[in-house]
């Protein structure tokens, strides 16, 4: 199999996604720099892809568009945080349309266990970790009674689930 230099815009947002949810776990914070470096990460993809680039990128667009926007109404009712709205939006930039239900079902999912996990005993636990840098809980983020949820795990688990795969058979 030869390298294929097109995909080496996929690999920064596996990269970028990872980093994007260790972040997330560790401060409470999805820096805009990683959603900017997954917006320019997208266009070169976009522009080394082959075939119905304009039609594959307006729908994707659309699509991101479409997140961007419910994703701000939850900001506003504070159900979730702002980098979660801005790395949902990128992620489904990635997914494209076509595998936007998938996002946002895998997304409900990996967020509902998530949230389970710090019920459960080892939840104190995930907590003390993310005390340990003196981290307050962030405003906006998504809560499991008094918990904050670094929910921008999730969103990157789902993103590099339903957007890698395909492009490997």
């Amino acid at each position: 199999m030869a390298f294929d230099p097109n995909l080496l815009p996929l690999a920064g947002f596996a990269a970028a996604m990872i980093a994007a949810a260790v972040v997330d776990f560790r401060r409470l914070v999805i820096p805009n720099g990683l959603v900017v470096a997954l917006c320019v990460l997208w266009l070169l993809h976009i522009e080394g892809t082959r075939g119905p680039v304009p039609a594959v990128a307006f729908f994707a667009a659309a699509g991101a568009a479409l997140v961007l926007a419910g994703g701000v109404l939850l900001f506003e009712r504070g159900w979730i945080g702002g980098g979660d709205v801005k790395l949902f939006a990128v992620a489904a930039l990635w997914t494209g349309a076509g595998a936007l239900p998938r996002l946002l079902i895998l997304t409900a999912l990996i967020g509902g266990a998530l949230a389970l996990v710090f019920l459960t005993p080892l939840g104190p636990r995930l907590i003390a970790v993310r005390a340990g840098d003196g981290v307050s809980a962030a405003g906006g983020a998504l809560r499991v009674g008094r918990t904050p949820i670094p929910y921008g795990v999730a969103i990157a688990a789902a993103a590099l689930i339903a957007t890698i795969p395909p492009y490997f058979g």
